[in-house]
C-alpha cells in the first residue's frame, strides 16, 4: 500500500508535522510511505525577506510532487499552513493542476486526510481543513480526519491544536513555537488511522 504525504512547508512547522503523519502511517502493516513538498512559487528573494531562507533548508532534500504522485497513492496526506482561513497559494496551484486526474477518475477511493497550522490559536485551522475536503470531494477522495478516539483532543491543560477534522499546530505570531507533543502525537495517530483505513480499502 502507497501511502503519500504532500505538504507545502515555509517555517518548518507543517514538515514537522508531516514527519509525524508519515511516522504514524508506518505504523501500518504493508505501508509504504514517502514525504513530498508542493512547488515553491515564491523567489529566493522574497523567501530571504519573509526570514524563511534556514528554516527551508532544513526540508530542502525532499522531492518536489507531482501528479503521478496522487495517482500512485492508496493514501494522501495533505499538509499546508493556514493563510487567511484557506490554504497556501502554493498548495492551492499545486491542486489547481490535477484536472487531468479528475477527467480519468484517478483519484476516486483513494483515503484523503488533511493537517494544517496556524499563527494563533483560532486562525482558520478547521475552516481551512474544512475547505480543503471541498476538493477532495469533487476528486471522489474517502476523508478521513482525526476522531476523538485520540484523546489529546480533549486536554485542557495546554493550548493545543487539533480538531476532528485534522491535526493541527499553532506557530506563534513569529513562529517561534513549533509543534507540541501532544500535536505531534495527533498527527501520529492520523497518519496511522487513515492509512489503517486505505489498508482495508485497498484489500477489498
Amino acid at each position: 500500500m502507497k501511502v503519500n504525504v504532500i505538504f507545502y512547508s515555509l517555517y518548518g512547522h507543517i514538515y514537522r508535522m508531516a514527519e509525524a503523519i508519515a511516522e504514524g502511517a508506518r505504523e501500518v502493516k504493508g505501508a509504504e510511505v514517502s514525504l513530498y513538498q508542493v512547488p515553491e512559487t515564491f523567489s529566493d528573494e522574497v523567501i530571504a525577506k519573509m526570514g524563511a531562507t534556514e528554516a527551508k533548508k532544513k526540508f530542502a532534500h525532499v522531492p518536489v510532487a507531482d501528479m503521478p504522485h496522487l495517482a500512485e497513492a492508496d493514501c494522501i496526506f495533505f499538509g499546508t499552513p493556514t493563510r487567511f482561513g484557506m490554504m497556501t497559494a502554493q498548495m492551492r496551484g499545486f491542486l489547481d493542476r490535477t484536472g487531468g486526474l479528475w477527467s480519468k477518475d484517478a483519484l476516486v477511493g483513494k483515503v484523503g486526510s488533511v493537517f494544517t497550522s496556524s499563527s494563533t490559536q483560532h486562525g482558520g485551522q478547521e475552516s481551512t481543513i474544512l475547505t480543503f475536503h471541498v476538493t477532495l470531494l469533487h476528486q471522489g477522495m474517502v476523508i478521513v480526519g482525526l476522531p476523538y478516539a485520540f484523546a489529546g483532543q480533549t486536554r485542557m491543560d495546554e493550548i493545543t491544536g487539533g480538531s476532528p477534522y485534522g491535526a493541527s499546530t499553532i506557530a506563534g505570531g513569529k513562529g517561534e513555537r513549533m509543534p507540541s507533543e501532544n500535536e505531534l502525537a495527533a498527527a501520529r495517530y492520523q497518519g496511522k488511522h487513515a492509512a489503517t483505513i486505505a489498508a482495508k480499502l485497498a484489500a477489498k
